[in-house]
C-alpha cells in the first residue's frame, strides 16, 4: 500500500515508539577501549592528535581500568610504548615488559576485566615496522616466530586474549600452537584479520611511536580497494585457529564488514581508528558538527554493518549517555 494509507512516519513520532522500533541497538558490552602503557610512574602524557586520549605509566593504568570497569566496559585492549627499541623488537616478549607488567597489575586489581592485548612488533623495533627486517622488506617466517613468543608471553602475564595486527602470513596459526603447545588452550586469539594500509593510522603513529622509518607497510597491510581478497584473509585465519575476527579501520570498510557478518557466524570486531576518532574531535572543537551525535551515529553505523565488538578510543565517554 501507499500514501496516504501508509504512513512512515507514524512509528516516529515519539522518543518511545522510536525506541520500541529501534533496529540496532550499542551497548556498553560492545565496547573495548584501547590503551597506551609507558615506562615510568605517575604518567598521564595527553597525546595532542587523540583529545581525551593518553599514555599512561602502569600505576596510572591500574586507576584508569577502574574507571573503565565503573563505566560498564567489559574489556580494554593494550599497547606498549617502551623506551628501549632495536631491530628485532627485543622487548615485545620480555617477561618484565611493559605490556607484561601491565596485564599483570591490571588483572591483579581487576581480575574480571577482560584484557586483550595487541600482538605486533611495530612498537618495539626502531625502524617501525611490524617484523623482522631484511633487504629492505619483512621478512614474514622470522618475524612470525617473534609473533608467536610476544603472545605467549602475554598470556604468561595474564591476557584474556592476544590480538595479532601485524598481517604477516601464518602468524595465528603459530601463535595457536604456541599458546596450545605451553598451556594456554584457553587464551582466545583475535586476529587483526582485514587491516588495510590505512591513511587513518597517524595520529595512533604518534602515539605508539611507531611510524617506519624508511618506506611503508603496503607490502604486508592490503591494498584499500580489495574486497575479496580481505574475505580470504579471514578464512585463512579462521582455518588457522582465530575465534575472532577484525576489520580495521571501521567506517571506510563497513561493506567489508557487513561481508564478513553474511560470511562468518564467529564474533566480528572492528576498530574505530585514530583518525576516525581524531576526525570526529577535530571537527566538534570546531563547533562544525555535534561531536556526541556524530560519535554515537558513527558507532551505531558499525554495530548496524554487524561487529559485534567495537574498539573506540571513545568508549568511556559513548558508555556514558548509554542506558544500562
Amino acid at each position: 500500500m501507499s500514501y496516504p494509507t501508509t504512513r512512515m512516519r507514524r512509528l516516529r513520532g515519539s522518543e518511545t515508539l522510536r525506541r520500541m522500533v529501534c533496529e540496532t541497538r550499542l551497548s556498553r558490552d560492545d565496547l573495548i577501549l584501547p590503551l597506551f602503557v609507558v615506562e615510568g610512574s605517575g604518567v598521564r602524557e595527553p597525546i595532542a592528535s587523540m583529545p581525551g586520549v593518553f599514555r599512561q605509566s602502569v600505576d596510572a593504568l591500574v586507576a584508569e581500568v577502574k574507571r573503565v570497569r565503573d563505566a560498564g566496559i567489559p574489556a580494554v585492549i593494550l599497547f606498549g610504548v617502551p623506551q628501549a627499541k632495536d631491530a628485532r623488537g627485543s622487548g615485545a616478549d620480555a617477561a618484565d615488559g611493559i605490556v607484561q607488567r601491565a596485564v599483570e597489575s591490571i588483572k591483579a586489581a581487576e581480575p574480571d576485566l577482560c584484557v586483550m592485548t595487541d600482538v605486533c612488533l611495530c612498537e618495539y623495533t626502531d625502524h617501525g615496522h611490524c617484523g623482522i627486517v631484511a633487504d629492505g622488506d619483512v621478512d614474514n617466517d622470522p618475524s612470525v616466530e617473534r609473533l608467536a613468543a610476544t603472545a605467549l608471553s602475554h598470556a604468561r602475564a595474564g591476557a584474556d586474549i592476544v590480538a595479532p595486527s601485524d598481517m604477516m602470513d601464518g602468524r595465528v596459526a603459530a601463535i595457536r600452537a604456541a599458546l596450545d603447545g605451553n598451556a594456554f588452550p584457553n587464551v582466545a586469539i583475535l586476529s587483526y584479520a582485514a587491516k588495510f594500509a590505512s591513511a587513518y593510522y597517524g595520529p595512533f603513529r604518534d602515539a605508539a611511536e611507531s611510524t617506519p622509518q624508511f618506506g611503508d607497510r603496503r607490502s604486508y597491510q592490503m591494498d584499500p580497494p580489495n574486497r575479496r581478497e580481505a574475505l580470504r584473509e579471514m578464512r585463512l585465519d579462521l582455518e588457522e585457529g582465530a575465534d575472532a575476527l577484525m576489520v580495521k579501520p571501521a567506517l571506510p570498510y563497513l561493506d567489508l564488514l557487513a561481508d564478513a557478518r553474511r560470511e562468518f557466524d564467529l564474533p566480528l570486531a572492528a576498530y574505530q581508528v585514530s583518525g576516525e576518532y581524531a576526525m570526529i574531535k577535530a571537527a566538534a572543537a570546531r563547533d562544525w558538527i555535534d561531536g556526541d551525535r556524530a560519535m554515537d551515529e558513527s558507532l551505531i553505523a558499525i554495530k548496524r554493518a554487524g561487529a559485534d565488538w567495537i574498539v573506540t578510543y571513545a568508549a568511556v565517554e559513548v558508555a556514558g549517555r548509554l542506558k544500562p
